[in-house]
């Protein structure tokens, strides 16, 4: 009989060592981290100083959690007079209006400094600083809506930052409790009040991106109020979907959101755990209240009408392929 073979198994030899340069992602700048640790003092200026901070989180947004504290320890240090508070805004607010997805991380940034900068001068502290900067955009809301492109692109930029700041910036009273900036909400209004009131298709874009993102929060804080004003929105939305000459596929993204709306902005409610929302449900899917059951008969007959339409349309094409269809084949 054959002996059986043993077969040893071949060692792999790792070529790790602990003596081995520290590891750096690709596009990682460790020039940055050197010089940032150093403070600001490495800089001829405060303004590089922060804007090369800026410039690092649009980078590198993921560094915010890990960096922020330094970054606010060291503002404390250097910012001490009420023009380097005024310039810190302004390069703040210029970086998240100006630069495409930075509105998050900037609304996170001004939250973060506004509870741990410590400079509180005459003039204001950092929240009210913010706030003073964007009334001033604010104030110029029914100009900068029916502007040129330049102007109006710009003016977008500062509503989906107003935006992100009434989502992220925090608010403590006096016994502790955060709450939401109500100025925001109340600039928010009318902000969407400007940009229906100019129905061009860059106008209703930047309002549907302004209702995707604060929709639910901004009905949830108005119910509690007791107004009505999402209706208000979405009547208005409809008869700019019935009468502007805006295209059609914006038409679609206005339609998308009235619907979005109806499902209670995609929510998942506790009467259907885990299941998307729907009339059979939730008992409060439409949210039928005895002040909005006028509006909520003219959004369902407008949608049923939509709707059929559009089965009759699809309907009437394939009546007639079916029918040339059959005289093709009799010849």
């Amino acid at each position: 009989m054959a002996k059986p073979q043993v077969v040893v198994a071949p060692v792999l030899m790792s070529k790790l060592s602990v003596n081995a340069p520290e590891f750096y992602p690709s596009g990682y700048s460790s020039n940055y981290t050197e010089s940032y640790e150093d403070g600001c003092e490495d800089y001829p200026t405060l303004s590089e100083y922060v804007q090369d901070f800026l410039n690092h989180l649009t980078e590198q947004p993921g560094s915010f959690e890990t960096e922020i504290e330094q970054f606010a320890e060291t503002l404390n240090g250097c910012v001490t007079t009420d023009d380097a508070l005024q310039e810190l805004v302004e390069l703040i607010y210029q970086q998240a209006t100006s630069i495409p997805n930075f509105s998050y991380m900037g609304a996170r940034l001004c939250n973060y400094l506004s509870h741990h900068l410590t400079i509180s001068p005459q003039s204001g502290n950092f929240r009210q600083l913010l706030l003073q900067r964007c009334r001033t955009e604010y104030e110029v809301k029914d100009q900068a809506a029916k502007g040129d492109e330049v102007t109006r692109k710009r003016f977008h930029a500062f509503v989906l930052f107003l935006g992100e700041l009434y989502l992220n910036l925090e608010i403590k009273g006096t016994n502790g409790q955060v709450t939401r900036a109500d100025i925001l909400q109340v600039g928010l209004r009318e902000l969407l009040n400007a940009l229906f009131s100019n129905p061009m298709d860059d106008n209703l874009i930047c309002a549907v991106k302004l209702l995707k993102l604060t929709g639910s929060v901004l009905e949830d804080a108005w119910k509690e109020k007791g107004k009505m004003d999402m209706e208000e929105i979405i009547q208005r939305i409809e008869n700019v979907v019935l009468d502007a000459n805006c295209s059609r596929d914006v038409k679609q993204m206005l339609l998308k959101l009235v619907e979005l709306r109806s499902s209670n902005w995609g929510r998942v409610h506790a009467t259907s755990t885990y299941r998307e929302a729907t009339p059979e449900n939730d008992p409060n899917y439409f949210m039928i209240t005895k002040r909005n059951i006028k509006n909520y008969l003219k959004e369902r007959t407008f949608f049923q009408i939509m709707k059929k339409m559009e089965q009759i349309y699809l309907g009437l094409v394939i009546h007639t392929w079916m029918i040339l269809m059959m005289r093709w084949t009799q010849r």
